[in-house]
């Protein structure tokens, strides 16, 4: 017997995007599914619309009590053994769950999160674009650490895994399935890399929190950072290369965090070379110049340099840069 599949889709002010979302799950070729869409007190017409699946697929409607209550819900409605979540702004390829399930028959052992890469599109009123976000390694908590596990929509989630752990959390405010994602590791659920990619994440309002309020992004996941690095302390199982991927993390919120509050970027930095004096930042964040000037002269000498260079800098021009 295939198992049950509960394709899970909260919904808030939606209306542009719901119908695609409810038409991609009602697509999936795994035969054995159900839909379930919780409106979460939504004031524009996007329950109208969901009142057009009568039949097809369970809903509900109540209050706003924010995204995580209305995730938690959804998981008390679902009757599946695998949950897949759904934003309402974001779809599915037809055969994302079958290829997940079908990994899933491949192995030997049980496995609580399936999870791969993401297609991000970044979408305006005026065209669209799609990128593959790829997934390098598969030591989930060094992708926990550097942000690489993939937004809600990606993975098949075990169901009891989740309630094990306690569910979503209701008052995280963003980083949501980053603290979800930590509380599975913490609790022993077990993670598998699967290549195929089969879900669209679309990138199109500038209203969220983790663009309006990057100062409290940076606040939740430094505190991420921190219960992951103790947890992997206290069981010894803290490796130089999750340590270091832990600080390379810490590292790009400093120089972000530079811009709106320098001593807490300091903080930061002061934090990171305690842990480990020999430290040297890599990626996108240290460009090759920025990286000498840090390693020369120390964090706050590099971004006052940086600092110079971009305001030398013509409006327009690309991208290579000490900065």
């Amino acid at each position: 017997m295939r198992p049950l599949i509960s394709i899970l889709i909260p919904c808030y002010n939606a209306e542009r995007w719901i119908a695609q979302a409810i038409e991609s799950s009602l697509a999936q070729t795994w035969p054995h599914k159900e839909i379930i869409v919780v409106d979460d007190g939504s004031t524009d017409h996007s329950l109208d619309i969901i009142r057009q699946f009568d039949g097809r697929i369970c809903w509900e409607a109540g209050p706003n009590r924010g995204g995580n209550a209305a995730r938690n819900r959804l998981l008390q409605l679902a009757r599946g053994e695998w949950v897949q979540y759904l934003d309402a702004d974001d779809y599915l390829l037809c055969d994302k769950i079958a290829r997940q399930m079908q990994f899933l028959a491949t192995t030997d052992i049980e496995l609580d999160v399936v999870f791969g890469p993401i297609t991000i599109e970044h979408w305006s009123e005026h065209n669209s674009r799609r990128e593959l976000l790829p997934i390098y390694g598969h030591d989930p908590w060094i992708l926990l650490a550097s942000w690489g596990l993939p937004q809600t929509g990606a993975p098949l989630w075990r169901k009891q895994a989740i309630v094990d752990v306690g569910g979503w959390k209701p008052d995280q405010p963003c980083c949501q399935e980053h603290e979800l994602y930590l509380r599975l590791l913490i609790g022993g659920k077990r993670f598998a890399y699967y290549s195929t990619n089969g879900a669209v994440y679309r990138q199109w309002s500038t209203g969220t929190l983790c663009k309006r309020n990057i100062s409290e992004v940076h606040r939740c996941r430094l505190e991420i950072e921190q219960r992951l690095e103790d947890h992997l302390r206290e069981k010894r199982q803290l490796t130089w290369e999750r340590l270091n991927a832990i600080n390379q993390a810490r590292f790009q919120i400093a120089r972000t965090a530079w811009q709106y509050d320098s001593n807490l970027a300091q903080k930061i930095i002061d934090q990171i070379q305690r842990l480990d004096p020999k430290f040297s930042p890599r990626g996108a964040a240290a460009p090759a110049r920025y990286r000498l000037a840090f390693q020369a002269l120390g964090f706050q000498a590099a971004e006052k340099l940086a600092a110079v260079v971009r305001s030398r800098r013509p409006a327009g021009t690309g991208q290579k840069r000490m900065a």
